[in-house]
């Protein structure tokens, strides 16, 4: 079974992180919710998440992938947290699936892993971050060798089915689409 790591920042984009977490769980891959403390997200909207278990205790375990949610504050956390720019670095090292979402790709620019790939974000997230050699595409969702990045909370679904479908290929992908009945 693959293992998934998706860290949840306060002020982290609700429909992002819980469409990754509910998705990726539907396809039967085991996903660990983090917090970057032992206390209780408050997402940008409002809504309460409460994480599995704390980041300190998840980073003990090994997983296939890291899934960032975007959202602001929450994508800053992320790129302001030592502890994710280490695992993001260690994970592309090991040729592991980094991804993320809205204004998440800001962490992923941080740590180095958008470095001559090709990728998506939220309009206007990355202007300040170091992106020279990152080319930028107008689309939902990127994939770029072992780097996912989607745009926003509108492409949630459609980003969590494509790593579903990197993760464990179509038919998985198909399986957990169809019921529902996206248009």
């Amino acid at each position: 079974m693959k293992n998934v790591l998706v860290p949840l920042a306060q002020g982290c984009e609700e429909i992002e992180a819980v469409t990754i977490i509910d998705l990726l769980r539907r396809a039967d891959i085991n996903v660990v919710s983090a917090g970057l403390d032992d206390k209780p997200v408050t997402a940008s909207r409002g809504t309460v998440l409460v994480p599995d278990t704390t980041l300190d205790d998840a980073l003990k375990q090994d997983f296939d992938m890291i899934v960032l949610p975007g959202g602001l504050p929450g994508a800053n956390h992320l790129r302001d947290d030592p502890r994710i720019q280490n695992k993001l670095k260690q994970m592309a090292a090991d040729n592991k699936y980094t991804a993320a979402i809205c204004a998440a790709p800001i962490a992923l620019a941080s740590a180095g892993v958008l470095k001559n790939k090709k990728a998506t974000c939220f309009p206007g997230s990355m202007d300040n971050s170091p992106t020279d050699t990152t080319t930028f595409m107008d689309e939902p969702v990127v994939v770029d060798d072992k780097v996912v990045t989607s745009k926003g909370p509108g492409t949630a679904m459609v980003f969590a089915l494509t790593l579903i479908e990197e993760l464990e290929g179509s038919a998985a992908r198909d399986a957990v689409e169809a019921p529902l009945q996206r248009i």
